[in-house]
């Protein structure tokens, strides 16, 4: 069988424009959008990604699928505003604490955990556990969330793709060759414009499909390596079916209706 306690988790983030503001030392009488606009302007001019370095991203949402003996559940921490953003960071790392579970992603070692890690760091958060590299606990010296090559944290990107960057597939792409919805609502480009106009529950409700995309594919993953018989994956399909099928909002009766 597959290890539990999992989780799969996923984030959504936003441009850090007070950090970014802080770091260009940018007059007080810019807009958000001016600071942010001339920071684009400069990258694009210097041949650079659009996209900000990680330690300027602030965490909007961290979606969660946790499965352990007692059943499946599906679990978002949200912070529309910027003051609530440690908090849900802290709250993530408690659930690794208190659980111990196999963190699962798709690109988490790439984007995802690099940014909950700065974003820890700017705000005072405690993960004891998670940072242990066997100094406490002998086990995770062989073993750990950190280690690239261990199954601790498993990034499904990085390990199909044999570690080679040139060889990773998008989680969207993936998904529907495996037959399951892919990405809904949104993609990871419009997050900050959802952001703009109010769509907090729009952006939540986009992670917590893709993440669900993700856990699926971990399965699949589970058969193929032969953690879970076909009859177990089966299984395992079936509860995320009925998981989602019994909660009322849009997103899951979107997802379920486009799951062939």
């Amino acid at each position: 069988m597959a290890q539990w306690p999992a989780l799969a988790f996923d984030i959504e983030t936003i441009p850090d424009v007070d950090g970014l503001r802080a770091l260009r030392g940018a007059d007080v009488a810019l807009s958000d959008a001016e600071v942010l606009a001339q920071e684009r302007t400069e990258r694009e001019a210097a041949g650079k990604s659009e996209m900000l370095p990680l330690y300027l991203h602030r965490v909007l949402v961290i979606s969660c699928i946790f499965r352990n003996a007692k059943g499946l559940t599906v679990q978002s921490f949200s912070a529309g505003d910027a003051a609530q953003e440690g908090a849900i960071v802290q709250t993530f790392f408690d659930k690794i604490e208190k659980h111990q579970p196999q963190l699962v992603s798709w690109n988490g070692g790439g984007f995802d955990l690099p940014v909950l890690h700065y974003r820890g760091l700017k705000h005072g958060v405690v993960a004891d556990k998670y940072w242990d590299l066997g100094e406490d606990d002998r086990e995770y010296k062989w073993n750990n969330y950190i280690s690239r090559y261990h199954t601790r944290h498993l990034d499904l990107m990085d390990l199909l793709a044999m570690y080679q960057p040139r060889a990773s597939a998008p989680l969207d792409a993936m998904a529907k060759l495996c037959g399951l919805p892919g990405k809904l609502g949104m993609d990871g480009s419009q997050v900050h414009a959802a952001f703009l106009d109010g769509r907090l529950e729009d952006i939540r409700r986009y992670c917590e499909t893709d993440v669900m995309n993700t856990w699926l594919l971990y399965c699949r993953f589970q058969q193929m390596r032969g953690g879970f018989t076909a009859a177990e994956h089966e299984r395992e399909v079936a509860l995320a079916r009925e998981t989602i099928a019994v909660v009322d909002e849009p997103h899951w009766a979107e997802y379920l209706k486009a799951w062939a």
